[in-house]
């Protein structure tokens, strides 16, 4: 009888520590995702906006001519629009 509440005791024992040990690495992943979130909105780009149809467009992706933002070479091309 001695040895069986020994053994249940371990058991009981190993369950829990696992069982915490599972709890911090879900906590450490769960952190990591909003450190990775708030490094993803700092490094948010800027927008900039067409001369001619006026939409907005991430600045590395903007033709750049005359000065001017443009969403497309075809853009640029016609020029601004009347």
């Amino acid at each position: 009888m001695g040895k069986f509440l020994l053994w249940a005791v371990i058991i009981l024992a190993v369950l829990l520590v696992s069982r915490i040990l599972s709890h911090q690495k879900a906590a450490a992943r769960q952190a990591a995702g909003r450190r990775q979130d708030a490094d993803t909105r700092l490094a948010a780009e800027s927008m900039v906006r067409c001369a001619h149809c006026h939409i907005f467009l991430p600045r590395s992706e903007a033709y750049m001519s005359q000065g001017k933002t443009w969403c497309s070479a075809d853009h640029a091309r016609l020029g601004l629009k009347k």
